[in-house]
């Protein structure tokens, strides 16, 4: 397989106040309080923000009662905007909900179900489900998306915990990465993207002083590789932003796929990862997926993987699976492939089984879908993610 060794990679990644990023929080957290309720709850949530208006269309089979807009309000109201900019408490909250019949829920713990019981819980709808890792970080993500989130994630702190207070809750970030031999060199270039809150006034080169010190430099302390005096450092390139937030651009659950995964470098499915339950394999196979993908690369197999699995609807398992190492692999990918189907098992049910889906919320006090949009789904996030386990290492290699 010929690769491009040496080329220039960028990934982007928004903070927790961005609308399409909040949308997919406001999304999860009702999944959460329908889970937390009644682990059996077959949930699929949209949500829809512009200024002063948010739109939640929900699908549901469950016995618990949850109120989506006070769930909504109360994310929105979270998140930190000053109320020029979003008024949680007074704004417009808009549902369309279709409560479905609890027949069409799986009310059987599967913990307890035997090997063919389990053959009988098969996915409803069909996807292609792509999961990756690689060895350019400690968390075995791409280097380019692990900077990127790791700026989002500072910018957010910066503004917590008032080191830089006038930040709004809606930033986007940028990272620029140079590779030589498919290994992440230099930091080409980074771009932040961020204003200030309604109310608040500074001035450009302050505002540049201030990330420089407070956002940038942290974010790459403990890194190898750092902005260098060649690295192109653009801070709101088009000047300042008046508004932000809902009141300056929309958002919509989904719309953030490449940064909730690998940053573009590897690829994904493009469904919503936010607002689905459980039982949805176009949610739950993107964390087997790099779960199994994830344990190659600990296991020494690989410096890269990618695993796809394709999955049909009214079947258990998936219809194809494939592996790919890039040419990077320390055995053949055949022998590989047969080692994650000997280890891992790919059914829904079993997926549900293994990472305890249905309980998560319950175990985090109602808040752990809701917590993955800003944290990330994939690598490191709020605490150890089931599928970011590398238990199967040793059995793999």
């Amino acid at each position: 397989m010929i690769m491009k060794k040496t080329f220039l990679f960028t990934s982007e990644s928004v903070t927790e106040g961005h609308p399409d990023r909040l949308c997919d929080t406001v999304s999860d957290a009702i999944v959460d309080r329908f889970l937390q309720q009644d682990p059996y709850s077959h949930i699929v949530t949209e949500c829809a923000l512009s200024k002063g208006i948010v739109f939640v269309a929900a699908r549901f089979a469950s016995k618990a009662t949850v109120d989506i807009p006070e769930i909504a309000r109360q994310v929105v109201g979270a998140v930190g905007y000053r109320k020029e900019d979003f008024n949680a408490a007074e704004c417009t909250v808009v549902t369309s909900l279709i409560a479905q019949s609890l027949d069409q829920r799986y009310e059987w713990d599967e913990r307890e179900l035997t090997d063919r019981e389990l053959d009988r819980i098969t996915v409803r709808n069909q996807t292609t489900q792509f999961g990756f890792a690689c060895n350019q970080t400690a968390e075995l993500m791409p280097f380019p998306i692990t900077m990127a989130n790791r700026l989002a994630r500072q910018l957010t702190l910066a503004r917590e915990n008032k080191t830089v207070a006038y930040l709004s809750p809606d930033c986007t970030t940028q990272v620029g990465v140079e590779f030589e031999n498919r290994k992440p060199n230099r930091i080409h270039s980074i771009t932040l993207i961020a204003g200030p809150q309604a109310g608040s006034h500074v001035d450009a080169v302050q505002l540049r002083s201030d990330l420089l010190a407070h956002v940038v430099d942290p974010a790459f302390a403990d890194q190898t590789i750092r902005p260098d005096d060649r690295t192109d450092i653009f801070i709101n390139p088009r000047g300042a932003f008046p508004k932000s937030g809902p009141a300056a651009h929309s958002g919509m659950t989904g719309r953030k796929t490449a940064s909730d995964t690998y940053g573009g470098y590897a690829r994904h499915s493009g469904s919503a990862l936010s607002g689905k339950g459980p039982c949805r394999i176009d949610r739950v196979g993107a964390y087997v997926a790099r779960y199994a993908a994830k344990n190659v690369v600990a296991a020494g197999l690989a410096e890269e993987c990618e695993l796809q699995l394709s999955y049909t609807i009214g079947q258990a398992r998936p219809v194809s699976i494939q592996v790919s190492t890039f040419g990077t692999g320390q055995i053949d990918e055949n022998t590989i492939k047969r080692r994650l189907e000997d280890c891992v098992d790919f059914r829904l049910g079993a997926i549900i089984r293994k990472f305890e889906l249905r309980y998560l919320p319950s175990k985090y006090k109602g808040a752990f879908y809701q917590m993955l949009p800003a944290h990330g789904h994939l690598g490191t996030s709020f605490t150890e993610l089931p599928w970011e386990r590398t238990d199967l290492s040793a059995q793999l290699r």
